[in-house]
């Protein structure tokens, strides 16, 4: 399996590729997706009005602090359930992994 190349803020968008984000939400809460257009699925989120996610919705502004560059679709789905199943504490080791790996 490819290993997913992580940074953080926004990436730059590639046609063929997906990715995988980590959203930390105004409550302090996080949010993990996928979406091939990182910048159209930020402005959904905090839109609010039934465009982003439903759990997002109350809690706007969203600012995005971690993305993932995914080959395929398959892969960013598997690695959106890897994040998702992994405690608050991971994640923000994940989101600081990636900062300082920049």
């Amino acid at each position: 399996m490819q290993r997913p190349s992580s940074r953080c803020g926004p990436a730059k968008l590639n046609s063929d590729s997906v990715y995988v984000y980590i959203l930390e939400c105004r409550d302090g809460t996080l949010y993990t997706g996928w979406t091939n257009d990182i910048e159209k699925r930020l402005k959904a989120h905090n839109a609010g009005a039934g465009i982003g996610a439903k759990y997002t919705r109350g809690r706007t502004p969203v600012t995005l602090v971690h993305t993932e560059v995914l080959p395929e679709r398959g892969a960013a789905l598997s690695r959106e359930a890897q994040i998702k199943r992994m405690s608050r504490a991971k994640k923000l080791a994940l989101i600081r992994a990636a900062e300082n790996a920049k």
